[in-house]
């Protein structure tokens, strides 16, 4: 059911709204002095209003049995903020481009995470348009955009949203969205869009005052649950299903990001998220071209990733924290948090392995056995990351991974990352060491609400005795400290950063055993902290069979390690400790053959390729 206010052109527009528990529902229109049109009760909670005078831009609010007036749970717009009036907007009104896009195969994304208000000083979608070019010549095929639906004040992380169905209006509205993926299409780069489907923000939320869209049968961190199996349910999936579809229908993004499904609870026959898919499915098919749903789970679950046939929830693809657990803890050390659960040499085999590290075994900081085997899982399903907003955000001080390892170590992270036979993602400025934070920052407007936050996020790291250096995430500085500096990236290990993900996403695209996300033909044995990755592409017909040795070593002091290759020459393709990298030296041997043993220095690697072999 499509719901909100439906323009219809020739100054008609069709108002629905979902409001089961009205006895009467109105529109009033906030630019004719208060003016009100009784809506029309219709089966399933919905009312109706089609009227006649109405042209994009005019000003509206529901009004509920005569009493309070709220703005449209469904607006696609709004101007004044989350407690303003909603506005009606004419999507047809905007001129696309982008009719031949068929979008990227999910398994040749090289990814990059964006917030839209800290990615350029601006801090706005045109703004965003104009650092294509950077990630064009970067080698990012894919961006997955941080929630830009509407949230209280000019700036947050965008999860604390209100009006799913609108776009920020300190970001441009829902036309600078339009311009945005329009021109990222037009440079052959894919938009995902991150949404939040499992609560609203605090401020500006007004959807119970309409029906039954929270449930207090299960509890979030941040408060009741989205009412998915209870009583009212239907019209409560409808709502976020459509909202699913608007922004592929709308917005021609790609994909969807699906933030904390396992916070998305649902005990009914036919899960959401199995029926979002179902429904995205659907759509995908009419339209010509696929759309992915990518989800991130804390379950270790991979009935997530298998198909709807199959009984699972058939999401095309999850966040895979454990392999940034793996690299993290072996690189920091240290037993707290996560890092309790990881660091050692058989996970970090096993997480490249096979995905998933905890398939059922016990988990120290769970006090549980926890998760199930991926094996099966195809590893183009999954998506990893040495650094994301959250793992950036949620520290304290909101330190880059690069402040918190050295350069060496930096430099081996993304290495692991790309050689992985996963779908590599980047936190934005990652490429090039940006070296401002990304702090916790939120911009609401009720007091009460802003104590509330500022206490707890004190609380929350009070055993780690920095409780009281907390940035104040109500303070506008606490916002502005968290931009990219630009001016960074032409200069000393800045620049040098950069080339080095250049190259890196260079090889990704061009090694047919790395580009190629499977597991057949892949080795991986470590000791200590030291591990060797080979792996194959069997080629067909007259296409080479390429094959990369990758020799990694995690811990601080050098690494004898033996290269095992088979027959043949193998060629040096990347050296992280090169003087061309900022590394020590001397480097690697240029040339491998049978039975060489190499000295790898600490937290470095060594990146071999052999493709002298034709297909048999």
């Amino acid at each position: 059911m499509r719901i909100g206010a439906l323009y219809q052109g020739q100054g008609t527009c069709l108002f629905r709204v979902y409001a089961p528990n009205a006895g009467r529902v109105a529109l009033e229109f906030a630019a004719r002095g208060g003016e009100t049109r009784a809506m029309e009760r219709r089966p399933q909670g919905y009312w109706e209003a089609r009227v006649e005078g109405i042209r994009p831009g005019e000003l509206y609010k529901f009004r509920l049995d005569d009493k309070a007036s709220h703005p449209d749970p469904a607006s696609h717009y709004q101007p004044d903020g989350v407690h303003g009036p909603s506005q009606v907007w004419d999507h047809a009104g905007f001129k696309w481009t982008d009719e031949a896009w068929q979008g990227i195969p999910l398994d040749e994304c090289i990814m990059y995470e964006i917030h839209p208000g800290t990615f350029t000083p601006e801090g706005t979608l045109e703004a965003v348009a104009s650092k294509i070019p950077h990630l064009k010549d970067l080698g990012i095929n894919a961006v997955e955009i941080m929630p830009v639906n509407q949230f209280p004040g000019v700036h947050n992380w965008g999860y604390d949203g209100t009006y799913l169905f609108a776009v920020q209006s300190s970001y441009g509205g829902p036309d600078g969205f339009k311009r945005l993926v329009d021109a990222f299409h037009a440079e052959g780069i894919a938009v995902i869009l991150d949404v939040v489907y499992n609560h609203l923000g605090p401020e500006g939320n007004y959807l119970s005052e309409f029906g039954p869209y929270f449930t207090s049968h299960y509890k979030t961190p941040w408060g009741s649950a989205i009412n998915f199996d209870g009583a009212g349910s239907d019209q409560v999936r409808d709502f976020f299903i459509e909202n699913a579809l608007y922004w592929m229908r709308e917005f021609h993004v790609d994909g969807l990001r699906l933030d904390a499904t396992h916070q998305m609870y649902d005990m009914s026959a036919r899960h959401f998220l199995s029926e979002l898919e179902e429904r995205i499915t659907e759509f995908s098919g009419r339209h010509g071209r696929q759309r992915h749903l990518i989800a991130e789970s804390d379950l270790n679950d991979p009935g997530i990733l298998t198909g709807r046939d199959a009984g699972g929830y058939g999401m095309q693809a999850q966040w895979l924290d454990d392999f940034q657990h793996c690299v993290d803890s072996m690189l920091r050390g240290g037993k707290s948090g996560y890092r309790t659960d990881y660091g050692n040499s058989d996970q970090f085999v096993k997480v490249n392995r096979e995905g998933f590290v905890y398939a059922g075994e016990y988990c120290p900081s769970r006090g549980r056995r926890f998760g199930a085997s991926s094996a099966l899982r195809p590893p183009g399903q999954f998506i990893v990351f040495i650094q994301n907003h959250d793992q950036v955000g949620n520290r304290p001080l909101g330190e880059r991974f690069n402040e918190i390892v050295d350069f060496e170590a930096y430099k081996l992270a993304a290495g692991a990352m790309f050689v992985s036979p996963y779908i590599p993602l980047l936190f934005m400025g990652e490429e090039y060491a940006e070296t401002n934070p990304f702090l916790f920052f939120a911009d609401f407007s009720d007091p009460a609400i802003v104590k509330a936050v500022r206490d707890g996020r004190r609380e929350e790291f009070a055993f780690l005795h920095v409780g009281d250096d907390v940035p104040d995430p109500a303070s506008p500085e606490t916002f502005q400290r968290s931009k990219l500096d630009w001016n960074r990236k032409e200069s000393g290990r800045h620049r040098v950063m950069l080339d080095f993900y250049r190259e890196l996403i260079a090889l990704r695209k061009s090694l047919p055993s790395l580009k190629r996300l499977n597991r057949e033909g892949m080795e991986m044995d470590g000791e200590g902290l030291a591990f060797k990755l080979v792996r194959r592409s069997q080629g067909t017909g007259d296409v080479e069979t390429g094959e990369i040795l990758c020799l990694m070593n995690f811990a601080p002091g050098a690494a004898r390690m033996d290269s095992h290759v088979r027959e043949g020459e193998w060629e040096l393709v990347l050296d992280s400790s090169d003087k061309r990298w900022g590394g020590p030296g001397p480097g690697a041997p240029r040339l491998v053959r049978p039975g060489a043993v190499l000295e790898v220095p600490g937290r470095c690697f060594y990146l071999y390729k052999r493709s002298d072999v034709k297909p048999g």
